[in-house]
């Protein structure tokens, strides 16, 4: 079915945070490594991304910390990036259409792209 509807509300960013999560946690190769950082917390991480999202894309400022310390210490490389990406890109135009539904995908790069940066930069700086 072809989505008709944007982003719109708190409902629809639970609504593809649950199912692109849903989708992580089965995927082969990043799903392990999210069951295993987050295990059997899953619903207090969910209510993160839910705060996380809804700050950036409906400008309700419920979000507060950090998102990348977390990340800094997962195993995690370009390959794991692009598969989250595909994943995310995957959930969102499957569900919404439209000009906040473009912004997600396009937040979502831009984060992956900020990330890897990151961690390239504190590897490097490990590494000598």
């Amino acid at each position: 079915m072809t989505p008709t509807k944007d982003i719109e509300d708190i409902k629809d960013i639970k609504k593809m945070v649950d199912i692109f999560y849903g989708k992580v946690r089965r995927d082969n190769l990043i799903g392990p490594i999210f069951n295993d950082k987050i295990q059997n917390h899953w619903p207090e991480h969910l209510a993160k991304l839910y705060s996380f999202w809804q700050g950036i894309l409906l400008g309700e400022k419920t979000y507060s910390g950090f998102p990348f310390p977390p990340h800094a210490q997962l195993p995690i490389s370009k390959e794991h990036f692009d598969r989250w990406l595909d994943l995310f890109t995957e959930t969102v135009d499957s569900l919404f259409v439209g000009p906040i539904a473009n912004e997600a995908k396009n937040r979502a790069y831009k984060i992956a792209d900020i990330f890897q940066d990151k961690l390239a930069y504190i590897r490097d700086k490990a590494n000598k």
